[in-house]
Protein backbone atom coordinates (compact mmCIF):
# COMPACT_ATOMS: atom_id res chain seq x y z
CA UNK A 1 0.00 0.00 0.00
CA UNK A 2 3.03 2.53 0.42
CA UNK A 3 3.66 2.90 -2.89
CA UNK A 4 1.67 6.07 -4.91
CA UNK A 5 -0.27 5.18 -8.42
CA UNK A 6 1.10 6.85 -11.28
CA UNK A 7 -0.84 10.20 -12.48
CA UNK A 8 -2.29 7.57 -15.25
CA UNK A 9 -3.94 5.15 -12.64
CA UNK A 10 -4.89 8.23 -10.70
CA UNK A 11 -6.70 10.37 -12.99
CA UNK A 12 -8.56 6.64 -14.35
CA UNK A 13 -9.61 5.97 -10.60
CA UNK A 14 -10.77 9.30 -10.11
CA UNK A 15 -13.13 9.16 -13.09
CA UNK A 16 -14.23 6.07 -11.99
CA UNK A 17 -15.26 7.35 -9.19
CA UNK A 18 -16.62 10.38 -9.92
CA UNK A 19 -19.11 8.74 -12.53
CA UNK A 20 -20.17 6.12 -9.87
CA UNK A 21 -20.89 9.25 -7.63
CA UNK A 22 -22.96 11.31 -9.95
CA UNK A 23 -24.75 8.01 -11.20
CA UNK A 24 -25.95 7.25 -7.48
CA UNK A 25 -26.87 10.48 -5.66
CA UNK A 26 -29.28 8.79 -3.54
CA UNK A 27 -26.07 7.68 -1.88
CA UNK A 28 -25.03 10.91 -0.59
CA UNK A 29 -27.39 13.41 -0.98
CA UNK A 30 -26.17 16.60 -0.27
CA UNK A 31 -22.39 16.21 -0.66
CA UNK A 32 -21.16 17.53 -3.87
CA UNK A 33 -17.95 16.03 -6.20
CA UNK A 34 -15.58 19.26 -5.40
CA UNK A 35 -15.84 18.36 -1.73
CA UNK A 36 -15.42 14.82 -2.31
CA UNK A 37 -12.61 15.56 -4.80
CA UNK A 38 -10.76 17.94 -2.33
CA UNK A 39 -10.87 15.26 0.59
CA UNK A 40 -9.35 12.92 -1.67
CA UNK A 41 -6.63 15.05 -3.10
CA UNK A 42 -5.78 16.07 0.48
CA UNK A 43 -4.99 12.15 1.11
CA UNK A 44 -3.91 10.86 -1.29
CA UNK A 45 -2.82 7.17 0.26
CA UNK A 46 -6.61 6.83 0.54
CA UNK A 47 -6.29 6.13 -3.15
CA UNK A 48 -4.63 3.01 -3.11
CA UNK A 49 -7.47 1.67 -0.44
CA UNK A 50 -10.40 2.48 -3.09
CA UNK A 51 -7.87 1.10 -6.23
CA UNK A 52 -7.97 -2.30 -4.49
CA UNK A 53 -11.40 -2.17 -3.69
CA UNK A 54 -12.47 -1.48 -7.43
CA UNK A 55 -9.99 -4.08 -8.50
CA UNK A 56 -11.80 -6.50 -6.07
CA UNK A 57 -14.97 -5.81 -7.56
CA UNK A 58 -16.08 -3.64 -4.57
CA UNK A 59 -17.45 -0.50 -6.76
CA UNK A 60 -17.10 1.62 -3.76
CA UNK A 61 -18.89 4.42 -3.29
CA UNK A 62 -19.42 7.76 -1.03
CA UNK A 63 -22.06 6.75 1.51
CA UNK A 64 -21.53 9.39 4.33
CA UNK A 65 -20.32 12.52 4.59
CA UNK A 66 -19.36 14.78 8.10
CA UNK A 67 -20.18 18.44 7.48
CA UNK A 68 -18.58 19.22 10.03
CA UNK A 69 -14.59 17.33 9.66
CA UNK A 70 -15.19 16.85 5.85
CA UNK A 71 -14.90 13.18 6.45
CA UNK A 72 -16.29 11.01 3.71
CA UNK A 73 -16.67 7.39 4.37
CA UNK A 74 -16.65 5.22 1.30
CA UNK A 75 -18.17 1.47 0.76
CA UNK A 76 -18.81 -1.24 -1.38
CA UNK A 77 -21.76 -0.71 -3.45
CA UNK A 78 -21.46 -3.96 -5.57
CA UNK A 79 -24.89 -5.71 -5.82
CA UNK A 80 -23.18 -9.07 -4.85
CA UNK A 81 -20.29 -9.49 -2.27
CA UNK A 82 -16.72 -8.31 -4.75
CA UNK A 83 -16.35 -10.63 -6.37
CA UNK A 84 -13.19 -11.17 -5.69
CA UNK A 85 -12.72 -11.05 -1.75
CA UNK A 86 -14.81 -14.66 -1.90
CA UNK A 87 -13.88 -17.57 -0.36
CA UNK A 88 -12.38 -16.33 2.35
CA UNK A 89 -12.36 -17.33 6.53
CA UNK A 90 -13.03 -14.76 8.87
CA UNK A 91 -9.40 -14.20 10.22
CA UNK A 92 -5.88 -15.27 10.46
CA UNK A 93 -6.45 -17.06 13.28
CA UNK A 94 -9.83 -19.18 11.92
CA UNK A 95 -7.26 -19.72 8.63
CA UNK A 96 -4.38 -21.49 11.01
CA UNK A 97 -7.13 -23.57 13.04
CA UNK A 98 -8.20 -25.41 9.28
CA UNK A 99 -6.33 -28.39 9.21
CA UNK A 100 -7.33 -29.55 5.49
CA UNK A 101 -8.81 -27.54 2.69
CA UNK A 102 -7.74 -24.09 3.20
CA UNK A 103 -9.08 -21.25 1.58
CA UNK A 104 -6.97 -18.53 0.03
CA UNK A 105 -6.85 -16.04 2.89
CA UNK A 106 -9.18 -14.48 5.35
CA UNK A 107 -11.70 -11.30 5.35
CA UNK A 108 -9.80 -9.58 8.49
CA UNK A 109 -6.44 -9.41 6.72
CA UNK A 110 -7.41 -8.73 3.48
CA UNK A 111 -9.51 -6.13 4.91
CA UNK A 112 -6.22 -5.15 6.47
CA UNK A 113 -3.80 -5.27 4.00
CA UNK A 114 -6.29 -3.14 1.70
CA UNK A 115 -6.50 -0.23 4.31
CA UNK A 116 -10.10 -0.95 4.79
CA UNK A 117 -11.95 -2.41 7.90
CA UNK A 118 -15.21 -4.88 7.54
CA UNK A 119 -18.54 -3.28 8.12
CA UNK A 120 -20.03 -3.43 11.46
CA UNK A 121 -23.15 -4.85 11.54
CA UNK A 122 -25.18 -0.96 12.24
CA UNK A 123 -23.20 0.15 8.63
CA UNK A 124 -24.27 -3.01 6.89
CA UNK A 125 -28.20 -2.41 8.03
CA UNK A 126 -27.38 1.37 6.12
CA UNK A 127 -26.11 0.80 3.34
CA UNK A 128 -28.97 -1.45 2.55
CA UNK A 129 -31.25 1.26 3.20
CA UNK A 130 -29.54 2.38 0.19
CA UNK A 131 -30.30 -0.30 -2.38
CA UNK A 132 -30.85 -4.18 -2.69
CA UNK A 133 -27.21 -5.59 -1.61
CA UNK A 134 -26.40 -9.32 -1.17
CA UNK A 135 -29.83 -10.60 -2.57
CA UNK A 136 -27.70 -13.60 -3.68
CA UNK A 137 -24.41 -13.08 -1.98
CA UNK A 138 -23.62 -12.96 2.06
CA UNK A 139 -20.54 -10.68 3.60
CA UNK A 140 -18.73 -10.81 6.80
CA UNK A 141 -19.33 -8.39 9.19
CA UNK A 142 -17.14 -7.17 11.91
CA UNK A 143 -17.83 -10.24 14.78
CA UNK A 144 -17.90 -8.71 18.55
CA UNK A 145 -15.04 -10.08 20.83
CA UNK A 146 -17.40 -12.37 23.23
CA UNK A 147 -18.59 -14.25 19.74
CA UNK A 148 -15.04 -14.76 18.19
CA UNK A 149 -13.67 -15.92 21.22
CA UNK A 150 -16.20 -18.78 20.99
CA UNK A 151 -14.99 -19.51 17.73
CA UNK A 152 -18.06 -17.63 15.86
CA UNK A 153 -18.32 -15.25 13.21
CA UNK A 154 -21.14 -13.14 11.84
CA UNK A 155 -22.40 -12.53 8.27
CA UNK A 156 -25.47 -10.71 6.26
CA UNK A 157 -27.10 -11.13 3.78
CA UNK A 158 -30.51 -9.32 2.30
CA UNK A 159 -33.14 -12.51 1.72
CA UNK A 160 -37.20 -11.54 1.33
CA UNK A 161 -36.83 -7.74 1.49
CA UNK A 162 -35.08 -8.45 4.50
CA UNK A 163 -31.45 -7.71 6.07
CA UNK A 164 -30.23 -10.96 7.99
CA UNK A 165 -27.22 -11.73 10.86
CA UNK A 166 -26.56 -15.14 11.12
CA UNK A 167 -23.59 -16.93 12.75
CA UNK A 168 -20.78 -19.70 11.74
CA UNK A 169 -17.46 -20.95 12.74
CA UNK A 170 -14.85 -18.90 11.60
CA UNK A 171 -13.16 -21.18 9.69
CA UNK A 172 -16.04 -21.39 7.75
CA UNK A 173 -15.69 -20.16 4.03
CA UNK A 174 -17.89 -20.57 0.93
CA UNK A 175 -18.15 -19.38 -2.64
CA UNK A 176 -21.03 -16.91 -2.22
CA UNK A 177 -19.62 -15.20 0.78
CA UNK A 178 -17.02 -12.64 0.78
CA UNK A 179 -17.32 -8.79 2.78
CA UNK A 180 -17.85 -5.42 2.20
CA UNK A 181 -15.69 -2.86 3.61
CA UNK A 182 -15.33 1.06 4.58
CA UNK A 183 -12.66 3.90 3.82
CA UNK A 184 -13.15 6.96 6.06
CA UNK A 185 -11.27 9.52 4.37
Amino acid sequence: MANLMTAKEREQLLQVLKARFEKNMHRHQGVAWADVRARLDAYPQALKSLQAMEASGGEPDVIAHDQDTGRCTFCDCSAESPSGRRSLCYDVEALESRKEHKPQGSAVEMAAEMGIELLTEAQYRALQTLGEFDVKTSSWIRTPPEIRALGGALFCDRRYGQVFVYHNGAPSYYAARGFRGALVV
